[in-house]
C-alpha cells in the first residue's frame, strides 16, 4: 500500500502552516479512503516498479527543457541503466511527456511540450505563482510550470498510474513544492479560492455540463486569478456545439465540441472576464502517436484511412484550442 502521509507530508504540513488546516484535513480523508478503504488491484505492481528505480542522492532535475530531465553527474552503472529501464517500462504505457532519466528517452503517446510551447508565451508569468493542473495526467506539465517560477503546483487526476509516472520524478526531487493528488475537480472544497492560475487541458469535452467545469474552475481561482482552458473545437457561429452520436475518435466520454465564439460564451455565462483566444491547432499525428513506451493504438487509428481530416465515425477531426480568462476581483 502506498504511505500516503509520506508521499503528501510536505504539502499537508505547508497547508496547515498557511491556515488552510480545513482544505489539508478533507485531503487527509480523501487519501485514506483511495489508499486505505478502497485500495487499486495494480498499485502494488506499479509500487514495484518504482521500487526498481536506482537510488541516486545526486541527481539533479531540469524543468526547462523540452524533455523534462532526470539526470547526474555520475553515470548509472549497467545494473542501474537495466533496474531503470525495467522500472520504467512497468510504468507503461507512458501518455504525457516527454522525460529522460538519466539519458534515457521516455518517447511518450503525446509530446506534450508542443502544447506547452503555443500556451506558455500568452501566460501571465508565473513566477511564485500556486497553481493548479486539473485532470493533469502524469505531471510533465507540472513540471513545466515548476520551471517556470511557479512558487507551488498541485495537479489532480484520479489516474493511479499516473501518480506513480509522477512519482518517478519526485522520487529524485523529493522536497520540490510540485505534488499530484489522485483526485477529481468535484472532490475540491467549493469555494477553494486558493491558486493564482489554474490549467484545464483536455477536459472540458469529457465533461456532460460544460459549463458547470468552468464555475468548478473559477471556484479554485482567488479573485483575479487566471484560468487557461484546452480542448477540442469545431468550426461554427456562435452558438454551435458538436455533439456526437457515440464515440468521437473512438473515445466514448466525448460530449461537447463547441465553436471558438461558442466557448468564449461559455466563459462569459460562467462569469469570466476579459477572454481571449490565444491559440488554435490541428492535432497531428506527428504529436500524438504510438510509440515504444505506448504501444497500444492513437490518432493515427482513430481518422478516417481515406480522409484524415476526420475522425474514423466522420467527424471534423481534432482541432485544439486555449483560451485565457480571469476571475473577477470582487
Amino acid at each position: 500500500m502506498l504511505d500516503w502521509q509520506t508521499t503528501w507530508s510536505d504539502m499537508l504540513m505547508r497547508l496547515d502552516k498557511e491556515g488552510w488546516q480545513d482544505w489539508s484535513d478533507r485531503i487527509r480523508d480523501q487519501l485514506h479512503h483511495r489508499f486505505v478503504d478502497n485500495p487499486h488491484g495494480d498499485l502494488p505492481r506499479w509500487q514495484a516498479a518504482l521500487g526498481r528505480l536506482p537510488e541516486r542522492t545526486d541527481a539533479l532535475l531540469y524543468c526547462d527543457r523540452s524533455e523534462v530531465t532526470v539526470d547526474s553527474l555520475i553515470p548509472l552503472s549497467t545494473p542501474e541503466a537495466e533496474e531503470l529501464d525495467q522500472g520504467l517500462r512497468g510504468l507503461m504505457p507512458w501518455r504525457k511527456g516527454p522525460f529522460r532519466f538519466f539519458g534515457t528517452l521516455v518517447d511518450t503517446e503525446w509530446r506534450s511540450d508542443w502544447k506547452w510551447d503555443r500556451v506558455a508565451p500568452a501566460l501571465s508569468d508565473l513566477t511564485g505563482r500556486r497553481i493548479l493542473d486539473v485532470g493533469c495526467g502524469s505531471g510533465y506539465h507540472l513540471w513545466r510550470m515548476y520551471g517556470a517560477g511557479a512558487s507551488e503546483v498541485i495537479g489532480i487526476d484520479p489516474g493511479l498510474l499516473f501518480l506513480c509516472q509522477f512519482l518517478a520524478v519526485k522520487r529524485y526531487q523529493p522536497a520540490a513544492p510540485v505534488d499530484l493528488l489522485p483526485l477529481r475537480i468535484e472532490d475540491l472544497a467549493r469555494p477553494l479560492e486558493y491558486f493564482d492560475t489554474t490549467f484545464s487541458m483536455g477536459v472540458l469535452y469529457h465533461r456532460r455540463s460544460p459549463i458547470d467545469h468552468l464555475l468548478e474552475l473559477k471556484d479554485t481561482l482567488r479573485p483575479g486569478g487566471e484560468l487557461v482552458l484546452e480542448t477540442l473545437v469545431v468550426d461554427g457561429p456562435e452558438g454551435y456545439a458538436l455533439m456526437p452520436e457515440d464515440r468521437y475518435g473512438r473515445m466514448r466520454n466525448v460530449w461537447f465540441l463547441p465553436s471558438c465564439p461558442t466557448l468564449l460564451r461559455w466563459m462569459a455565462r460562467a462569469g469570466l472576464e476579459d477572454a481571449r483566444m490565444v491559440d488554435v491547432t490541428v492535432t497531428t499525428i506527428a504529436e500524438q502517436r504510438s510509440t515504444d513506451w505506448m504501444q497500444f493504438q492513437s490518432l493515427e487509428h482513430f481518422l478516417d484511412p481515406d480522409d484524415p481530416g476526420r475522425t474514423i465515425e466522420g467527424y471534423p477531426g481534432p482541432t485544439r484550442a486555449t483560451i485565457i480568462a480571469r476571475k473577477p476581483v470582487r
